[in-house]
C-alpha cells in the first residue's frame, strides 16, 4: 500500500485562531497610519506586525499590511470590517481582510516537468507552505502516482488543438467557486481569457529570466550559444500579456564558460523551483498588493 502523506503543522507558527491580516493601499496623505491603528486599538485589536510603504509623499500611493489579534474573531471581525468603510471612505482606501487560520485552496497545473510541482509537495507536506493542495491538474499522465501518494487529488485533462475548447471547460468546471489560487508549476498551456478574468492576480507562473532575450523553444540552448553569464527564474501573476504581468519574485546565479547546456537547465530548474514556492507562500500569507503592473512584497 502506497504510503499517504499529511502536512505537518510547524511548531513556531502558533495559533492563528485569533490572529487577522489587513491589506490597504489608498493615495498618500498625512494621518493614514495613525486613523488605522487608532480604530484597530479602539475595537480591541493588538497589532502585531506592521509594514508600510509609499510610492512618492507627493501624490503618490501608500500601501499598508497589518496582522493583528482579536479575541473572538469569528464574532468580532465581520463587527470591525462593517465599521471600517467609514476609515476607508475618508481615505479612499482599497483595503481587504483575511483569517491568518483560513488557509487558502490551490490548484496546481502541471505538464511533464516535475521540479516545480515537488517543491511545492515538500514545503506543503513541512508545514511551511500553510494552505491546503486542494488538486494538481495536468495535461498529461506522467505524475499521477507521484501526486496521488501525498493524497491530493490528481485530475488528467489532455489538451490538444482540436479538444483545447472542452478542456479548458473542464478545468473551469474544477476550480470555478472552489480554488483560492492557481499555480503553473511549468504548466506548458496558454491560460485561456476566461481564467485570468475570473482569478484576477490569482494565477501565478514561472518561468526563466531569459524573457525576453530567447524567447521560444530550448531557450537554455539559446543561452548556452550566447555564453550568458548569469541565469535566473521570475515568478509573475499571469495577464493577458503573455508572460507580462506584475512580478512577485525573481532570482539569478552566475554562470561561466564551463557550464554545458545541462548544467544550464539544472542550475535553472533550482532557482525555478525555489523562486516559485516563495511567490506561492508569500500569496498564502497575503503579503502582496498589486498596483498598475508592479506588486509591493511584504515579505
Amino acid at each position: 500500500m502506497q504510503q499517504q502523506y499529511q502536512p505537518q503543522q510547524s511548531k513556531h507558527r502558533g495559533d492563528k485562531s485569533k490572529r487577522a491580516r489587513m491589506l490597504i493601499s489608498c493615495p498618500d496623505r498625512p494621518g493614514i497610519v495613525a486613523a488605522v491603528s487608532h480604530f484597530l486599538h479602539e475595537h480591541g485589536a493588538n497589532i502585531v506586525q506592521s509594514d508600510q510603504y509609499t510610492m512618492d509623499p507627493e501624490g503618490g500611493m501608500f500601501f499598508i499590511r497589518f496582522e493583528f489579534d482579536l479575541n473572538d474573531l469569528e464574532r468580532e471581525l465581520p463587527i470591525l470590517q462593517e465599521d471600517f468603510v467609514r476609515v476607508a471612505d475618508r481615505f479612499d482606501m482599497k483595503w481587504h481582510t483575511f483569517r491568518a487560520s483560513r488557509k487558502k485552496r490551490i490548484a496546481i497545473f502541471v505538464s511533464k516537468e516535475d521540479h516545480c510541482l515537488l517543491e511545492l509537495l515538500w514545503q506543503w507536506q513541512a508545514g511551511d507552505l500553510d494552505a491546503e493542495i486542494a488538486m494538481v491538474v495536468s495535461n498529461h499522465n506522467d505524475m499521477r502516482g507521484l501526486v496521488e501518494g501525498f493524497g491530493i487529488p490528481y485530475h488528467h485533462i489532455p489538451v490538444t488543438p482540436d479538444t483545447k475548447p472542452e478542456a479548458e471547460k473542464k478545468q473551469m468546471e474544477l476550480v470555478a467557486d472552489k480554488i483560492d489560487l492557481i499555480v503553473l508549476a511549468r504548466y506548458m498551456q496558454i491560460i485561456p481569457q476566461k481564467f485570468i478574468e475570473q482569478f484576477p492576480n490569482r494565477i501565478i507562473n514561472i518561468h526563466h529570466s531569459f524573457l525576453p532575450a530567447f524567447v521560444g523553444g530550448k531557450p537554455y540552448q539559446q543561452a548556452y550559444s550566447r555564453g550568458v553569464k548569469i541565469i535566473g527564474a521570475t515568478a509573475h501573476y499571469v495577464t493577458e500579456e503573455l508572460d507580462g504581468g506584475p512580478i512577485i519574485e525573481q532570482d539569478v546565479q552566475r554562470v561561466s564558460h564551463r557550464d554545458n547546456v545541462d548544467d544550464l537547465k539544472r542550475i535553472g530548474r533550482t532557482i525555478e523551483r525555489v523562486v516559485l514556492a516563495r511567490g506561492v507562500k508569500w500569496h498564502i500569507e497575503d503579503r502582496m498588493l498589486v498596483h498598475q503592473n508592479k506588486t509591493v512584497v511584504f515579505n
